[in-house]
């Protein structure tokens, strides 16, 4: 007999869809057999839900299967809607069904002045939003293309402490190597309505050769686009106006 999906069970979907990259949405992918097999559900029908939000996903160019129900639609919408709550109810369901319990130094040995539960919530939504950025470029950054994983940033497009509302919004991310993330933080670089990369008058004028060579060269450059969560314009340009020099 089917079995409806419950709210629970669409929240850590949903994680699930953000954490993927969207080539490896398929039942032979381990993820999805973790998670179908922690819900107590087949790898193809986490498969198929996970194709399922490919079709509601507004930043999505390609669609995917379009069998949705109402309840798919308003937990997106629920989750979408407030990435601060969702992300981090997703992670303690996750948590919960794994058994893993989350535990960190954080939690024993909070920073003095600091709520243990506050740092714990901010740590976590962290690395969900490091984990959908770097999934939504295929683990490279989108200037250089640099796949090492150690050296790749989920950078803030506007920067985490001026926009709480979209802390967590993968279209406010972009995935750059260390050194790219710094000079877009600085101000040294930034990325136009066109998705082409502006260099700062401040090294464009440089002579010397290590800033030509690390980012002068890429001025004007298009960026790599991610396969879903496209940088929002809006964000891009508060980068521009108030960031960028």
């Amino acid at each position: 007999m089917r079995r409806n999906w419950t709210r629970e069970e669409l929240i850590l979907a949903i994680n699930l869809y953000c954490k993927t990259p969207f080539g490896r949405i398929h039942n032979r992918n381990p993820e999805i057999i973790k998670l179908a097999k922690l819900i107590d559900r087949t790898p193809s029908s986490v498969s198929y839900k996970l194709a399922n939000f490919a079709s509601i996903d507004p930043s999505l160019q390609r669609k995917g299967a379009s069998n949705v129900s109402k309840l798919d639609i308003e937990v997106w919408n629920e989750f979408f809607n407030d990435w601060e709550k969702l992300a981090f109810e997703s992670e303690m369901l996750l948590a919960k069904y794994d058994n893993n319990g989350l535990t960190t130094d954080i939690e024993m040995f909070p920073p003095e002045g600091y709520d243990r539960a506050s740092i714990v919530k901010t740590r976590v939504n962290q690395t969900f939003f490091r984990k959908t950025v770097l999934a939504s470029y295929n683990c490279k950054c989108c200037i250089t293309g640099l796949s090492l994983t150690e050296l790749l940033v989920a950078s803030h497009i506007i920067p985490w402490s001026k926009d709480a509302k979209n802390r967590l919004n993968p279209r406010n991310g972009l995935c750059l190597n260390a050194l790219h993330d710094k000079a877009f933080d600085k101000g040294f670089i930034s990325i136009s309505e066109k998705f082409r990369i502006i260099v700062s008058s401040r090294l464009k004028d440089s002579e010397t050769s290590p800033e030509k060579e690390l980012i002068n060269k890429y001025d004007d450059q298009p960026i790599s686009l991610p396969s879903r969560f496209l940088p929002d314009s809006e964000f891009l340009s508060y980068h521009r106006k108030n960031i960028f020099n």
